[in-house]
Protein backbone atom coordinates (compact mmCIF):
# COMPACT_ATOMS: atom_id res chain seq x y z
CA UNK A 1 0.00 0.00 0.00
CA UNK A 2 0.68 3.40 -0.99
CA UNK A 3 0.42 5.96 1.98
CA UNK A 4 1.74 8.77 3.89
CA UNK A 5 0.63 9.05 7.97
CA UNK A 6 -1.90 7.10 7.10
CA UNK A 7 -3.56 8.85 4.12
CA UNK A 8 -3.75 6.46 1.31
CA UNK A 9 -2.58 7.60 -2.49
CA UNK A 10 -5.59 8.52 -4.22
CA UNK A 11 -3.93 8.03 -7.87
CA UNK A 12 -0.76 6.68 -9.70
CA UNK A 13 0.76 8.22 -12.52
CA UNK A 14 3.21 6.67 -15.07
CA UNK A 15 4.40 9.50 -16.88
CA UNK A 16 6.02 8.45 -19.65
CA UNK A 17 8.19 9.71 -22.30
CA UNK A 18 5.76 9.33 -25.18
CA UNK A 19 2.58 8.49 -23.08
CA UNK A 20 1.08 9.66 -19.67
CA UNK A 21 -0.88 6.95 -17.64
CA UNK A 22 -3.52 7.52 -15.01
CA UNK A 23 -4.63 4.83 -12.42
CA UNK A 24 -7.46 5.77 -9.78
CA UNK A 25 -7.56 3.70 -6.61
CA UNK A 26 -10.83 1.75 -7.01
CA UNK A 27 -11.07 2.97 -10.87
CA UNK A 28 -8.87 1.59 -13.31
CA UNK A 29 -7.24 3.56 -15.61
CA UNK A 30 -9.15 6.67 -15.99
CA UNK A 31 -6.52 8.69 -18.33
CA UNK A 32 -3.77 7.65 -21.76
CA UNK A 33 -2.44 10.58 -23.41
CA UNK A 34 0.31 11.29 -25.68
CA UNK A 35 2.97 13.03 -23.11
CA UNK A 36 2.85 16.61 -25.54
CA UNK A 37 2.18 20.04 -24.59
CA UNK A 38 1.12 23.05 -27.09
CA UNK A 39 2.55 26.64 -25.93
CA UNK A 40 1.79 29.99 -27.47
CA UNK A 41 4.60 32.23 -27.55
CA UNK A 42 3.32 35.27 -27.46
CA UNK A 43 3.14 37.60 -24.00
CA UNK A 44 5.52 37.82 -21.41
CA UNK A 45 5.46 34.06 -20.56
CA UNK A 46 4.16 30.60 -22.49
CA UNK A 47 0.70 29.85 -22.08
CA UNK A 48 -0.87 26.47 -22.24
CA UNK A 49 -3.13 26.17 -25.77
CA UNK A 50 -3.50 22.28 -25.98
CA UNK A 51 -1.92 18.53 -23.81
CA UNK A 52 -2.13 15.19 -24.38
CA UNK A 53 -4.59 13.94 -27.34
CA UNK A 54 -5.52 17.36 -28.59
CA UNK A 55 -1.72 18.22 -29.52
CA UNK A 56 -0.61 14.61 -31.28
CA UNK A 57 -2.28 16.39 -34.86
CA UNK A 58 -0.21 19.13 -34.47
CA UNK A 59 3.54 18.03 -34.14
CA UNK A 60 5.36 19.27 -36.56
CA UNK A 61 2.73 21.53 -37.69
CA UNK A 62 2.72 24.67 -35.88
CA UNK A 63 3.32 27.93 -37.10
CA UNK A 64 5.61 30.40 -35.31
CA UNK A 65 3.42 31.35 -32.68
CA UNK A 66 3.29 27.86 -31.46
CA UNK A 67 5.31 25.45 -29.95
CA UNK A 68 4.18 21.41 -29.06
CA UNK A 69 6.87 19.63 -26.43
CA UNK A 70 7.64 16.74 -25.16
CA UNK A 71 7.80 17.59 -21.08
CA UNK A 72 10.23 14.15 -20.98
CA UNK A 73 13.48 13.64 -22.89
CA UNK A 74 15.32 9.86 -22.89
CA UNK A 75 13.18 9.06 -19.50
CA UNK A 76 13.53 11.85 -17.67
CA UNK A 77 12.45 15.45 -17.32
CA UNK A 78 13.74 18.35 -19.21
CA UNK A 79 10.88 21.25 -19.35
CA UNK A 80 9.43 21.73 -15.91
CA UNK A 81 6.46 23.79 -17.36
CA UNK A 82 5.43 21.60 -19.46
CA UNK A 83 5.71 18.62 -16.65
CA UNK A 84 4.07 20.29 -14.61
CA UNK A 85 0.88 22.04 -17.19
CA UNK A 86 0.80 17.75 -18.32
CA UNK A 87 0.09 16.61 -14.44
CA UNK A 88 -2.51 19.21 -13.80
CA UNK A 89 -4.37 18.65 -17.26
CA UNK A 90 -3.99 14.77 -16.51
CA UNK A 91 -4.97 15.05 -13.04
CA UNK A 92 -7.87 17.21 -13.69
CA UNK A 93 -9.24 15.01 -16.31
CA UNK A 94 -8.72 11.96 -14.31
CA UNK A 95 -11.23 13.17 -10.67
CA UNK A 96 -13.76 14.75 -10.03
CA UNK A 97 -14.23 18.13 -8.51
CA UNK A 98 -14.37 16.72 -5.28
CA UNK A 99 -11.37 15.01 -5.32
CA UNK A 100 -9.26 17.15 -7.42
CA UNK A 101 -7.62 19.32 -4.20
CA UNK A 102 -4.24 17.96 -3.91
CA UNK A 103 -4.42 14.56 -4.30
CA UNK A 104 -2.46 12.43 -3.03
CA UNK A 105 -0.05 10.74 -5.57
CA UNK A 106 2.37 7.68 -6.46
CA UNK A 107 4.59 8.75 -9.68
CA UNK A 108 6.85 6.47 -11.55
CA UNK A 109 10.72 7.58 -11.84
CA UNK A 110 13.68 5.59 -13.26
CA UNK A 111 15.59 3.64 -10.60
CA UNK A 112 18.65 5.80 -11.63
CA UNK A 113 17.23 8.86 -11.45
CA UNK A 114 19.29 11.75 -9.75
CA UNK A 115 18.29 13.59 -7.01
CA UNK A 116 18.06 16.78 -9.17
CA UNK A 117 15.78 14.69 -11.43
CA UNK A 118 13.60 13.40 -8.82
CA UNK A 119 14.00 16.92 -6.92
CA UNK A 120 12.46 18.50 -10.07
CA UNK A 121 9.44 16.03 -10.89
CA UNK A 122 8.71 16.38 -6.96
CA UNK A 123 8.55 20.46 -8.10
CA UNK A 124 6.20 20.31 -11.15
CA UNK A 125 4.11 18.37 -8.70
CA UNK A 126 3.58 20.72 -6.12
CA UNK A 127 3.38 23.11 -8.53
CA UNK A 128 0.77 21.47 -10.49
CA UNK A 129 -1.37 21.27 -7.23
CA UNK A 130 -0.69 17.71 -6.16
CA UNK A 131 -0.72 16.69 -2.77
CA UNK A 132 2.07 14.20 -1.36
CA UNK A 133 3.74 12.70 -3.98
CA UNK A 134 5.71 9.33 -3.56
CA UNK A 135 8.48 8.42 -6.48
CA UNK A 136 7.92 4.73 -7.18
CA UNK A 137 11.15 3.07 -9.17
CA UNK A 138 9.60 2.01 -12.32
CA UNK A 139 11.57 -1.35 -12.78
CA UNK A 140 10.04 -2.40 -9.45
CA UNK A 141 6.08 -1.76 -10.87
CA UNK A 142 7.18 -3.05 -14.33
CA UNK A 143 7.72 -6.57 -12.57
CA UNK A 144 4.74 -6.21 -10.33
CA UNK A 145 2.42 -5.58 -13.45
CA UNK A 146 4.03 -8.44 -15.28
CA UNK A 147 2.86 -10.69 -12.31
CA UNK A 148 6.45 -11.42 -11.02
CA UNK A 149 7.13 -12.63 -7.38
CA UNK A 150 8.64 -9.65 -6.81
CA UNK A 151 8.67 -10.48 -2.65
CA UNK A 152 9.79 -13.97 -3.14
CA UNK A 153 13.27 -14.51 -1.67
CA UNK A 154 14.31 -15.54 -5.43
CA UNK A 155 15.81 -13.19 -8.27
CA UNK A 156 13.71 -11.74 -11.05
CA UNK A 157 14.85 -9.94 -13.99
CA UNK A 158 13.20 -7.35 -15.26
CA UNK A 159 13.93 -5.14 -18.61
CA UNK A 160 11.34 -1.92 -18.86
CA UNK A 161 11.72 -0.76 -22.71
CA UNK A 162 9.89 2.22 -22.89
CA UNK A 163 10.24 5.30 -25.45
CA UNK A 164 13.01 7.04 -23.25
CA UNK A 165 14.92 4.86 -21.64
CA UNK A 166 15.66 0.91 -21.18
CA UNK A 167 16.16 -0.10 -17.32
CA UNK A 168 17.36 -3.50 -16.52
CA UNK A 169 16.80 -4.97 -12.79
CA UNK A 170 16.85 -7.66 -10.54
CA UNK A 171 14.16 -7.93 -7.88
CA UNK A 172 14.26 -10.11 -5.09
CA UNK A 173 12.38 -10.14 -1.17
CA UNK A 174 10.74 -6.78 -2.41
CA UNK A 175 13.47 -4.61 -3.46
CA UNK A 176 15.50 -3.47 -6.35
CA UNK A 177 18.99 -5.79 -5.90
CA UNK A 178 21.00 -4.18 -8.91
CA UNK A 179 19.63 -2.19 -11.77
CA UNK A 180 21.02 -0.08 -14.79
CA UNK A 181 20.01 1.79 -17.46
CA UNK A 182 20.73 3.03 -20.66
CA UNK A 183 18.77 6.32 -22.03
CA UNK A 184 17.61 4.25 -25.31
CA UNK A 185 13.99 3.53 -26.09
CA UNK A 186 11.80 3.99 -28.99
CA UNK A 187 12.34 7.36 -29.15
CA UNK A 188 15.71 6.88 -29.71
CA UNK A 189 14.96 4.12 -32.56
CA UNK A 190 12.82 7.12 -34.23
CA UNK A 191 15.77 9.12 -33.98
CA UNK A 192 18.05 6.14 -35.77
CA UNK A 193 15.61 6.07 -38.55
CA UNK A 194 15.08 9.47 -39.08
CA UNK A 195 18.90 9.93 -39.30
CA UNK A 196 18.71 7.30 -41.55
CA UNK A 197 16.60 8.49 -44.00
CA UNK A 198 18.42 12.31 -43.77
CA UNK A 199 21.81 11.27 -44.08
CA UNK A 200 21.87 7.74 -46.29
CA UNK A 201 19.08 9.22 -48.55
CA UNK A 202 18.91 12.90 -48.24
CA UNK A 203 14.69 12.66 -47.57
CA UNK A 204 13.50 14.35 -44.35
CA UNK A 205 10.69 12.54 -42.45
CA UNK A 206 8.19 14.13 -39.77
CA UNK A 207 8.07 12.52 -36.18
CA UNK A 208 4.69 11.18 -36.69
CA UNK A 209 5.89 9.67 -39.95
CA UNK A 210 9.17 8.42 -38.57
CA UNK A 211 7.17 6.73 -35.57
CA UNK A 212 4.49 5.25 -38.21
CA UNK A 213 7.16 3.87 -40.35
CA UNK A 214 8.96 2.04 -36.85
CA UNK A 215 5.94 0.49 -36.42
CA UNK A 216 5.63 -0.81 -39.62
CA UNK A 217 9.17 -2.04 -39.80
CA UNK A 218 8.82 -3.66 -36.50
CA UNK A 219 5.53 -5.16 -37.56
CA UNK A 220 7.22 -6.57 -40.86
CA UNK A 221 10.75 -7.75 -38.97
CA UNK A 222 8.65 -10.83 -36.77
CA UNK A 223 7.10 -12.33 -40.42
CA UNK A 224 9.27 -14.92 -42.32
CA UNK A 225 9.69 -12.54 -45.70
CA UNK A 226 9.68 -9.34 -43.76
CA UNK A 227 13.35 -8.81 -45.42
CA UNK A 228 12.27 -8.81 -48.49
CA UNK A 229 9.39 -6.49 -48.44
CA UNK A 230 9.55 -2.60 -49.04
CA UNK A 231 8.31 -0.23 -46.40
CA UNK A 232 7.27 3.52 -47.40
CA UNK A 233 8.30 7.08 -46.26
CA UNK A 234 6.40 10.24 -46.93
CA UNK A 235 8.86 13.65 -46.59
CA UNK A 236 11.01 15.84 -48.52
CA UNK A 237 13.96 15.54 -50.22
CA UNK A 238 16.51 17.55 -48.60
CA UNK A 239 18.80 18.17 -52.38
CA UNK A 240 15.55 19.14 -54.07
CA UNK A 241 13.13 20.39 -51.99
CA UNK A 242 10.14 18.44 -53.14
CA UNK A 243 7.57 16.84 -51.18
CA UNK A 244 7.61 12.98 -52.03
CA UNK A 245 7.46 9.41 -50.97
CA UNK A 246 10.07 7.21 -51.05
CA UNK A 247 10.16 3.24 -50.81
CA UNK A 248 12.72 1.43 -49.14
CA UNK A 249 13.68 -2.16 -48.71
CA UNK A 250 13.21 -3.78 -45.22
CA UNK A 251 16.63 -4.86 -45.11
CA UNK A 252 18.34 -1.49 -45.69
CA UNK A 253 16.88 -0.40 -42.34
CA UNK A 254 17.49 -4.05 -39.87
CA UNK A 255 20.88 -2.46 -39.17
CA UNK A 256 19.46 0.08 -37.75
CA UNK A 257 17.14 -1.81 -35.35
CA UNK A 258 20.23 -4.03 -34.85
CA UNK A 259 22.45 -1.58 -33.90
CA UNK A 260 19.83 0.11 -31.42
CA UNK A 261 18.97 -3.59 -30.10
CA UNK A 262 22.40 -4.39 -29.03
CA UNK A 263 22.79 -1.53 -26.71
CA UNK A 264 20.27 -3.28 -24.87
CA UNK A 265 21.50 -6.43 -24.68
CA UNK A 266 24.83 -5.04 -23.54
CA UNK A 267 22.87 -3.45 -20.39
CA UNK A 268 21.53 -6.97 -20.05
CA UNK A 269 25.26 -8.72 -20.36
CA UNK A 270 26.46 -6.34 -18.08
CA UNK A 271 23.68 -6.86 -15.01
CA UNK A 272 23.91 -10.46 -15.27
CA UNK A 273 27.98 -10.77 -14.91
CA UNK A 274 27.13 -8.32 -11.56
CA UNK A 275 24.50 -10.75 -10.06
CA UNK A 276 25.49 -12.83 -7.38
CA UNK A 277 25.60 -16.54 -8.30
CA UNK A 278 21.98 -17.74 -6.10
CA UNK A 279 20.13 -15.11 -8.17
CA UNK A 280 21.91 -15.84 -11.01
CA UNK A 281 20.60 -19.16 -10.83
CA UNK A 282 16.99 -18.58 -10.50
CA UNK A 283 17.13 -16.23 -13.66
CA UNK A 284 18.66 -18.74 -15.54
CA UNK A 285 15.70 -21.48 -13.99
CA UNK A 286 13.00 -18.68 -15.00
CA UNK A 287 13.85 -16.61 -17.96
CA UNK A 288 13.59 -12.80 -17.61
CA UNK A 289 10.88 -10.23 -18.60
CA UNK A 290 10.45 -8.05 -21.41
CA UNK A 291 8.34 -4.91 -20.39
CA UNK A 292 7.32 -1.71 -21.83
CA UNK A 293 6.31 -0.27 -25.39
CA UNK A 294 9.39 -1.66 -27.20
CA UNK A 295 8.82 -4.63 -25.72
CA UNK A 296 7.02 -5.92 -29.12
CA UNK A 297 9.95 -5.52 -31.34
CA UNK A 298 10.85 -8.96 -32.24
CA UNK A 299 14.58 -8.10 -32.36
CA UNK A 300 15.08 -7.26 -29.09
CA UNK A 301 14.07 -11.00 -27.05
CA UNK A 302 15.69 -13.19 -29.96
CA UNK A 303 18.80 -10.77 -29.48
CA UNK A 304 18.81 -11.39 -25.71
CA UNK A 305 18.54 -15.03 -25.95
CA UNK A 306 20.54 -15.17 -28.89
CA UNK A 307 23.39 -13.91 -26.99
CA UNK A 308 22.78 -14.73 -23.22
CA UNK A 309 20.79 -18.45 -23.40
CA UNK A 310 18.14 -16.54 -21.48
CA UNK A 311 14.47 -17.47 -22.22
CA UNK A 312 12.46 -13.99 -22.49
CA UNK A 313 8.65 -13.56 -21.57
CA UNK A 314 6.68 -11.10 -22.78
CA UNK A 315 3.58 -10.15 -21.18
CA UNK A 316 -0.28 -9.59 -22.66
CA UNK A 317 0.02 -5.97 -22.09
CA UNK A 318 3.65 -5.11 -22.10
CA UNK A 319 3.16 -1.14 -22.51
CA UNK A 320 1.00 -0.70 -19.73
CA UNK A 321 2.96 -3.09 -17.12
CA UNK A 322 4.07 -0.17 -14.89
CA UNK A 323 0.21 1.28 -14.96
CA UNK A 324 -0.52 -2.23 -13.33
CA UNK A 325 1.98 -2.20 -10.94
CA UNK A 326 1.32 1.23 -9.50
CA UNK A 327 -2.59 0.44 -9.32
CA UNK A 328 -1.90 -2.70 -7.75
CA UNK A 329 0.30 -1.19 -5.17
CA UNK A 330 -2.81 1.33 -4.62
CA UNK A 331 -5.13 -1.69 -4.46
CA UNK A 332 -3.25 -3.37 -1.98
Amino acid sequence: MISWNGRRADIAIDLGTANTRVVARGSGMVFDEPSLCCFSSGGTRPRLVAAGEAVRPMVDRTPDSLKVTRPLRRGVLQDIDATRELLAYATSSSLSRRRLRSPAVAIGIPADATQAERSALLTAAGDAGLGPVNLINEPFAAALGAGLPVHHPEGSMIVECGAGTTEVAVISLGGICLTRSVRVGGAALDAALADHFHFRRKFLIGEITTERLKCDLVRLLGTPDGDDQMIEAKGRSLTSGIPGVQQVPVNELRPVVTKHVMQIVEVVRDILNQTPPELSHDIYEKGLTLTGGSATIPCIGQAITQETGLRVHIPDRPEQCVMLGLEAMLAS
